[in-house]
């Protein structure tokens, strides 16, 4: 719901009617996980995706129909779906799909803010009115709002609690019936220091994958809104010195493009010492050796400076600023999921037993 709310709130500052659909259940292999949501307006418009368009037709019809006859509906698509192989999912899984008449006022606060919630509803058995109570969950872990009994309340709160953190939602089958928590984790936090050419496309791809982004440079002429359209946050200054206001903390992922030991240094020794998730530095291996020489020359331990990651990115082959902003982003992408960044297709083998590169 997150990538789909300002969308939402244009339509309904334009006084059209939004219904959705959100994934609310996933069985086997899936284009969208849990949580994934489609935005319909009463004259057909269409946000974002439940199926990668397996099933959207389908989903759209039915999120119509609960706008007219004003109920909530979970509705089972796959490979058995009652409607169909038509609506099936193609890759062989399946989803269950809460279609809504509109979206709920807590889910659009919490999807339009900043510090990480969940909202918790319970899925109708059937067709049934949408008038059924929420409990609101904050990342710190305050809630609000109620399912209608405290126990199920304190249950589900220490559930949603949990669920943030991981930054993913899902349904839990309770004694009282079927919840489905959705998380709206807080985003992800991109600390790019050094305005260069690598950081305008680190910035700007950053923020297609829903990163916060911050520069940091106290160069004014490159560190630039018309340079970096799209960051959250520019801030001129060194990288020490600025570190609180740049939120260089554990959960942050820093980013050091700037090519200048001034720069470098302090950045890295800063974002080591206040444990960063991610703290990576651009530069070729000769470069690496030479700036771990003088970071333990000034006092910089081994064991914190096992945490640097150097040459910084994954090894796509490219050379190009662009090409070297994936590399990068890749790497963060496949730490922020554990994965381990390998091809998934296997290699071809030959009958000699060798290794032969697969046909694109």
């Amino acid at each position: 719901m997150r990538d789909v709310v300002e969308q939402y709130r244009r339509w309904r500052a334009e006084g059209l009617g939004v219904g959705r659909a959100v994934v609310v259940r996933t069985h086997g292999s899936t284009p969208r996980p849990a949580g994934g949501t489609l935005l319909v307006t009463d004259d057909g418009r269409i946000a974002g995706s439940v199926s990668g368009g397996c099933v959207e037709s389908a989903a759209i019809a039915e999120v119509l129909a609960a706008r007219k006859g004003g109920y909530r509906r979970v509705i089972d698509y796959g490979i058995s779906d009652e409607q169909g192989r038509s609506v099936g999912l193609s890759c062989g899984g399946a989803i269950d799909v809460l279609v809504e008449p509109f979206v709920r006022a807590e889910v659009e606060a919490a999807a339009a803010g900043r510090g990480g919630a969940a909202v918790a509803t319970w899925l109708p058995a059937g067709q049934e009115a949408d008038d059924r109570p929420a409990l609101v969950i904050g990342r710190e872990g305050r809630t609000s709002g109620g399912l209608g009994h405290p126990v199920t309340d304190s249950t589900v709160g220490e559930l949603g609690r949990k669920l943030i953190a991981e930054g993913v939602s899902k349904t839990f089958d309770l004694p009282s019936g079927a919840v489905f928590i959705e998380v709206f984790p807080a985003p992800q936090r991109l600390v790019v220091v050094g305005a260069g050419q690598v950081a305008v496309h680190l910035v700007a791809m950053a923020g297609e994958l829903g990163f916060h982004t911050v520069v940091i440079d106290p160069r004014g002429v490159f560190a630039t809104r018309t340079r970096f359209p799209t960051a959250d946050e520019i801030i001129l200054g060194w990288p020490d010195e600025v570190a609180d206001a740049a939120g260089i903390n554990e959960d942050a992922h820093v980013v050091i493009v700037s090519h200048d030991p001034k720069l470098d240094d302090p950045a890295i020794e800063t974002a080591l010492r206040r444990g960063a998730r991610y703290v990576g530095a651009i530069g070729s291996r000769r470069t690496q050796l030479d700036r771990r020489a003088r970071l333990l020359a000034a006092g910089a331990s081994q064991d914190r400076l096992r945490h640097l990651r150097g040459p910084i990115g994954l090894d796509l082959g490219g050379g190009a600023p662009s090409e070297i902003a994936l590399a990068i982003l890749a790497e963060i992408v496949a730490l922020r999921h554990h994965a381990s960044g390998r091809p998934l297709t296997p290699p071809v083998v030959e009958e000699d037993g060798g290794e032969a590169t697969a046909p694109g």
